[in-house]
């Protein structure tokens, strides 16, 4: 996925349900803070973007996302990427995630902006989900220096997991940290 396909499901979100805050809570969120042509292609591969809104309680607005520009319909066709209406819990954050999200907001974006996950909150989110995918993706950002695994340790240390699912987390972390 590229920006430009980003900006072209943010505003077609905010369009569709009248809400010009759209939040990206998945893979491709990296792109509000990397640019496209520094991240490696497992950054990039997706073609589901994962939104959610801050004002939805019960999920109306993501159902009415997946509806309009979701998988299999027409503007997925069309262009050959789709939204996912999420909840804003979906996805597993450090503590403190809000302060670090990432504006994305241009002419391509209007009437709405979104607000993207910081590339670091964002990888201890996969890691916390666990799919080979996920690790694939958090590897590749940080064999490619875009993210720092000193960071990403310490962001495990924020969320709120099982202590098992903790464990895991801090063991695959571990591989990419110098020996103590």
């Amino acid at each position: 996925m590229r920006l430009e396909q980003l900006e072209h499901v943010l505003r077609s979100a905010c369009q569709i349900v009248g809400d010009s805050n759209v939040l990206v809570i998945g893979s491709q969120s990296v792109l509000g803070a990397i640019s496209e042509s520094r991240l490696p292609l497992e950054a990039t591969a997706s073609m589901e973007v994962d939104v959610a809104f801050f004002d939805d309680p019960q999920d109306r607005k993501a159902d009415q996302v997946d509806g309009a520009i979701g998988e299999f319909s027409p503007f997925h066709e069309m262009n050959g990427y789709y939204a996912q209406g999420v909840s804003v819990s979906t996805a597993v954050l450090p503590d403190g995630w809000r302060d670090r999200l990432v504006l994305v907001e241009s002419q391509s974006t209007q009437p709405g902006r979104g607000y993207t996950l910081e590339p670091h909150d964002c990888v201890v989110s996969k890691l916390v989900a666990g799919r080979e995918k996920d690790h694939a993706f958090a590897d590749a950002l940080i064999r490619a220096k875009l993210v720092n695994p000193a960071v990403v340790a310490e962001r495990i240390e924020m969320v709120q997991v099982h202590p098992l699912v903790l464990k895991r987390l801090r063991d695959w972390i571990a591989m990419y940290l110098p020996a103590a």
